[in-house]
């Protein structure tokens, strides 16, 4: 055997393969990894077949096909009042995730320091430490992980390159407001720091809140880099298409590291998707649609001995756990799945030092009947 260094030698496999895995292998429902369990719109797919069927089968652009990032301007001058140019500012990816990797890799060198807010979306901390960077962590608190803009400011230096934001929050179900985005520009209107604002939910947000992507903000838009998704709108999480926009000089360096990566996505989904979008009332309608299944949840859980978290944004419900049992939630969840047939994730693997703070989440991109079914075997605990 050939000695091997890891250059992740603290990373193993994934919190959301493993609950998934043991949701499959005992027959759970699975509320643990984001996604639904019912199907994109049949238009959709029907549209990508078209593409199919009209010879849309071969490599698309690097960047993306044109007509998609077309769309995407639209769309983002529509929602946020933001330009930009499709040709030289927006890119397809192959999913948020790859945008994300791509975007720290841009711009993080070894021991450039980056800051990110934990509980953390788990790509952020391995890509920054791949790139030889730094992870500056601030530990977030429920029940409301309110940003705490006097510690962030603390924990600015003169290395610091990079802050991710990640709004609506994944697992939280927080957002930012528009009092946090004043604050971030405060800190560091006079400092050379890139943002990596990561909005993959940016539709999914409720009770008449407002999504503040950093596209609203001339002033921080031309140092960020916005990561979107449409795998979480259109409910196809597999097929892993996404998209960055970013200002034309942080874009031309994006894409050098892209093209290396991927070099191109799917094309006849683009085609597809391309179409799709152009139905404007599709994204308006989509933020009831996901309320309703939020507010059936919730209803369902006030029978349960659960307490509830709020939720602004994103599908994922955070429910304290504390009045049932007193175990670490990485054990609770794995008895919640054999006593209770429903799998759910521990929080604390969303923190770099595993705080545990008896909250684990859900995720309600469900049918009715399941989330039901979920509701009754939990009412059980």
């Amino acid at each position: 055997m050939i000695p091997f260094i890891s250059k992740l030698p603290q990373v193993g496999t994934t919190i959301f393969t493993t609950m998934s895995a043991l949701a499959a292998e005992t027959g759970a429902i699975n509320l643990s990894q984001g996604y639904p369990d019912y199907d994109c719109p049949p238009e959709l797919t029907e549209m990508v077949n078209n593409a199919l069927k009209s010879g849309h089968n071969q490599y698309a652009p690097m960047a993306g096909v044109m007509a998609l990032r077309e769309q995407i301007a639209i769309k983002t001058e529509r929602l946020y009042g933001a330009t930009y140019n499709p040709d030289n500012e927006i890119t397809i990816t192959a999913g948020g995730t790859q945008a994300l990797f791509t975007a720290i890799s841009t711009v993080v060198n070894p021991n450039d320091e980056v800051i990110i807010f934990e509980p953390a979306y788990d790509s952020y901390a391995p890509a920054i430490r791949l790139m030889g960077g730094v992870v500056k962590s601030l530990s977030l608190e429920p029940p409301d992980y309110s940003i705490n803009w006097e510690m962030v400011k603390r924990l600015i230096s003169n290395r610091t390159k990079m802050i991710i934001l990640n709004t609506p929050h994944n697992p939280t179900a927080t957002i930012l407001r528009k009092e946090d985005i004043q604050q971030l520009y405060s800190i560091i209107k006079n400092q050379d720091i890139f943002i990596l604002s990561d909005e993959v939910y940016e539709h999914l947000i409720y009770d008449g809140e407002t999504h503040e992507s950093i596209a609203r903000y001339p002033e921080l838009r031309d140092r960020s880099f916005i990561v979107a998704s449409f795998g979480k709108p259109l409910h196809a999480t597999g097929w892993k298409i996404g998209y960055c926009i970013a200002p034309e000089y942080m874009t031309k360096e994006f894409r050098k590291i892209h093209q290396y990566q991927v070099f191109s996505v799917n094309t006849p989904m683009q085609y597809g998707i391309t179409e799709f979008i152009k139905n404007e009332q599709y994204f308006t309608d989509l933020a009831s649609f996901f309320q309703q299944k939020r507010d059936h949840f919730r209803q369902g859980l006030e029978e349960t001995r659960f307490k509830m978290l709020p939720c602004y944004g994103s599908y994922f419900q955070s429910v304290y756990y504390d009045a049932i049992s007193t175990e670490k939630d990485t054990e609770f969840v794995q008895r919640l799945i054999k006593e209770a047939g429903v799998a759910a994730i521990p929080t604390s693997v969303f923190y770099s030092k595993g705080t545990d703070f008896n909250v684990i989440r859900f995720c309600f991109a469900k049918t009715q009947e399941t989330l039901d079914k979920a509701v009754e075997r939990l009412m059980r605990i």
